[in-house]
């Protein structure tokens, strides 16, 4: 259990540490977040889709964090029960990011990628990237949450 939770620790602070440059950036310098989203990048929108031949919203966030090696719940209402809340204001690579597109709550889930812009599944445009000051997101925005914790940072650091 230990190893797999400092694999985890490891993959995710390296994913939340490293740069906040675009995701199509030169491939050198992607970070693992941008690898991951990159090689999915336009896969089609699928209610219910949880793998790369089409995802729903909370199924590409899932996926995209298994690949970092952390278990997320399946439906954005119980990953808005994850992680911690954060302010808009301290956003970083790797938060999910939430929003009620349906009136009823959270409804919606994308992963924050830095410079203002977030990585989803857009029941239009499939794997998209969009920004958080576009109207239709702004004015659905719910709040965020990270993950891992300032502990999960601490022990990452100590383990280094």
């Amino acid at each position: 259990m230990r190893k797999t939770l400092t694999a985890a620790v490891t993959s995710l602070a390296i994913l939340f540490t490293m740069g906040t440059g675009s995701v199509f950036a030169d491939t050198s310098s992607k970070t693992p977040l941008e690898t991951v989203v990159s090689s999915v990048y336009g896969t089609p929108y699928k209610f219910g889709g949880v793998s790369t031949s089409g995802f729903d919203c909370s199924g590409f966030t899932r996926y995209v964090f298994k690949k970092m090696g952390v278990d997320l719940a399946r439906v954005s209402t119980a990953q808005y029960q994850q992680g911690k809340a954060v302010s808009k204001s301290q956003l970083k690579e790797g938060d999910l990011v939430f929003f009620n597109t349906l009136g009823k709550g959270v409804s919606h889930v994308g992963i924050y990628i830095g410079d203002g812009k977030f990585a989803h599944s857009s029941s239009s445009k499939g794997i998209s990237i969009d920004k958080l000051s576009n109207s239709y997101y702004k004015a659905r925005y719910v709040g965020a949450k990270r993950i891992l914790s300032q502990y999960s940072y601490s022990v990452y650091a100590a383990e280094s």
